[in-house]
């Protein structure tokens, strides 16, 4: 039985630069790359080497600590190059593509008719058990656990994030597909959450699922928020989670019997001229959709993924595993006349030191300048106002700092990952790095919980 989720604490940052509804398609771009820095708790082992040649599905590394984990590449082509960085870490394995992919092959069946042995096996060996991730930690999930449930969200709430109602039409099989794989691999429901305007069928005729209506402002398209509402972690417990886009992908390799990596892309930002969607590849580069779309002129920051918790990459990197979004605004290095002496009239504030509160329909373009550094972190109350979980923020964030474990499962950090807290270092006086300061608790948990 579903429930109805009401969110009444949060912020809506409404920016200009949203995606027009149009799915464009560009030729295959020369090369991709697979980077094991988007991976939390990750120690990869190559099983390629330069000049090699690979199918889609052909694994490039594993994790070194979980062997069965398999990380495949997207095309089919010739690795062309290992990236490393400091001490030898591998940051990228780049791929040639072919003009047209090849695949691997992998057995095609009804989930239904599979063993939970059998579709987790086909999970791994295909490279697609990495789209799947676990609360607590926020890690990639662990094939031997099983979850007490797994969610999808079927929507986004972040800042210019990409509608999945309008993307995922047409899609009805492979997620059904994927779906019903899912089912198998947990003992608990697959929770479906979407918004009352959701009218995709989707998502509205999908079997084997438990829906839930979410309404409110982000955080409300939050998994994390979803799970907290529904069926909270407590100490020992797992949930999983999967994007929307990541079932597909699941439901593909079950109906057609290939690792078909295919993402639709949201383009977006004010610095975008033609913000729309893009079908590309888990790894595509980034140059060719900025290249396509047009850039204003300008210092410009390159995120993937939205502007509170994406990361930035140069113009020439490569889309983040997990994203589905990339969006461009400007620097913001420039000198700013009057400083916050000016009256602030194109300025977004959750309070009301300037005029945005006059005018909550509007939407800014707003750039990367922090105004000001870190400061003494004191109680002000604005992390209350935004973060709608029963948990309190700043004494969690306070217990990380100390390292006090004991107070931080207390407080609730296994049910809480970088995300839940992207607004409340949003709105900080103080400017805190809420997010580093979360992964950097869930890190020391993990590690003396041996996860």
């Amino acid at each position: 039985m579903g429930t109805y989720i009401n969110i009444k604490k949060g912020l809506d940052i409404r920016l200009v630069g949203e995606a027009e509804n149009v799915v464009r398609e560009l030729p295959m771009p020369e090369t991709f790359a697979i980077k094991p820095p988007d991976f939390i708790d990750l120690t990869p082992k190559l099983l390629v080497k330069e000049g090699d040649e690979v199918q889609a599905g052909t694994p490039l590394f594993y994790n070194k600590i979980r062997e069965e984990v398999k990380f495949c590449s997207p095309v089919s082509g010739e690795v062309i190059g290992i990236v490393r960085g400091e001490k030898r870490q591998i940051l990228e394995v780049k791929v040639l593509a072919d003009k047209e992919i090849t695949y691997l092959p992998f057995t095609s069946a009804h989930p239904a008719d599979l063993s939970r042995e059998a579709i987790v096996t086909a999970l791994l060996n295909s490279g697609l058990w990495p789209f799947i991730r676990q609360r607590p930690y926020g890690i990639i999930a662990h094939p031997d656990d099983i979850p007490k449930a797994i969610f999808i969200s079927a929507f986004d709430s972040h800042p210019l994030a990409p509608d999945y109602n309008f993307l995922m039409q047409g899609t009805d099989e492979d997620f059904q597909s994927g779906v019903d794989a899912l089912r198998k691999l947990t003992k608990g429901a697959v929770h479906l959450t979407l918004t009352k305007e959701q009218n995709a069928t989707v998502f509205t005729k999908a079997k084997g699922v438990e829906f839930h209506t979410v309404s409110g402002p982000h955080p409300a398209g939050n998994v994390g928020v979803h799970i907290h509402r529904i069926d909270p972690i407590n100490k020992g417990e797992v949930v999983w989670h999967m994007n929307p886009q990541d079932v597909l992908m699941v439901g593909r390799l079950f109906n057609r019997g290939v690792f078909d990596a295919t993402r639709i892309v949201a383009l977006t930002g004010a610095q975008v001229k033609r913000p729309g969607y893009y079908k590309t590849l888990v790894g595509h580069p980034v140059h060719p959709l900025l290249a396509d779309a047009g850039l204003k002129e300008g210092a410009n920051r390159v995120i993937s993924g939205n502007v509170l918790t994406g990361k930035q990459i140069s113009d020439n990197g490569y889309l983040n595993f997990y994203e589905a979004q990339v969006t461009v605004i400007p620097e913001g290095n420039e000198p700013e006349f009057m400083g916050w002496l000016a009256p602030g009239l194109n300025k977004f504030s959750m309070s009301r030191a300037f005029f945005s509160w006059l005018s909550p329909r509007k939407k800014y373009n707003l750039n990367s300048n922090m105004h000001g550094e870190e400061r003494p972190f004191v109680i002000t109350g604005q992390y209350e106002q935004v973060f709608p979980m029963d948990i309190y923020p700043v004494q969690l964030l306070k217990a990380v700092l100390i390292e006090d474990i004991e107070l931080m499962e207390e407080l609730g950090i296994y049910e809480v990952v970088e995300e839940d807290f992207a607004l409340c270092e949003f709105v900080c006086t103080s400017k805190i790095e809420a997010q580093d300061i979360i992964r950097r608790g869930l890190d020391i948990v993990r590690k003396e919980m041996g996860a």
